[in-house]
């Protein structure tokens, strides 16, 4: 009987697993299509929807991020975009963390939101849009508001925690929980036409310092508001801080805020200290 390794490499084109012989032979042989990305990967074969990755990202760092799990706290205007970039990236579990259910005001920005779904929890629309967009990423939809309380049980398991929150309490007590368990953090946040994002390794304090003025309220964003695109920028910088840190290369933000002016077109890293 012919093994599923040996079915791949029958089908592979040009070491390319084409997606429709991805789910013949998740059908075929009784598995998900989850399965099946993993052991092509680690056959040395790419799925054919990661091509354009190859130049960067080789098949061994693809099974890397195959077998990576991501925490994004927030799933709004930053974290629907930090999810689904994420998923088109090939990071296999992400975990997506958020209480709220979608409304009116979120249609201009949050990716996952629609008319059709106002009053939908925005984890379970998460969890479906990536379902449709990449069938092999596993997303855990968690519709709970992150706590020091619940923080370690949820970022079990995660290598890389994606700060997609609104709050900068929360901000500031997700940084706290992060450095309890050694995790890293990308941190970003947004506010009118502005931005700005940083990475935290364990040891640092760098979201501490960068809030270190804070006295209490609701941030800027709450006054100046969010057109479409801003999240979008910062949402894809702090993805590309991830794949880094999954991948253990470039050069991170660590104790560096890169800081986003999309209206003189602008960008500027400062030292966090």
């Amino acid at each position: 009987m012919e093994s599923l390794p040996i079915h791949l490499l029958d089908k592979a084109d040009g070491q390319l697993l084409p997606w429709k012989y991805q789910v013949e032979a998740a059908e075929r042989f009784g598995v998900t299509v989850a399965i099946v990305e993993g052991i092509a990967l680690e056959r040395g074969i790419m799925p054919a929807r990661y091509q354009r990755n190859r130049t960067i990202i080789d098949v061994g760092n693809q099974l890397v991020l195959f077998r990576s799990s991501v925490a994004v706290i927030g799933c709004g205007g930053l974290g629907g975009y930090v999810v689904e970039e994420l998923a088109r990236l090939g990071v296999g579990r992400i975990v997506v963390i958020d209480p709220d259910v979608f409304e009116e005001h979120n249609l201009n920005r949050q990716l996952f939101s629609t008319p059709e779904n106002l009053g939908t929890a925005k984890v379970a629309a998460a969890a479906g849009r990536i379902a449709a967009v990449n069938p092999a990423v596993a997303v855990v939809p968690v519709q709970a508001a992150f706590s020091p309380e619940n923080g370690p049980g949820l970022l079990e398991g995660c290598q890389v925690v994606v700060d997609a929150l609104d709050s900068i309490q929360v901000r500031l007590e997700l940084a706290e929980v992060c450095t309890e368990l050694n995790l890293p953090l990308v941190h970003g946040a947004i506010a009118g036409w502005f931005g700005h994002v940083a990475t935290q390794l364990p040891g640092d304090d760098t979201v501490q310092t960068i809030y270190r003025a804070w006295t209490g309220g609701k941030g800027v964003e709450q006054t100046l508001g969010n057109p479409s695109f801003t999240p979008a920028v910062v949402a894809s910088l702090e993805v590309a801080e991830v794949c880094k840190l999954l991948l253990g290369q470039g050069t991170l933000l660590q104790g560096r805020q890169l800081i986003i002016d999309l209206l003189s077109m602008e960008m500027n890293v400062i030292n966090v200290s």
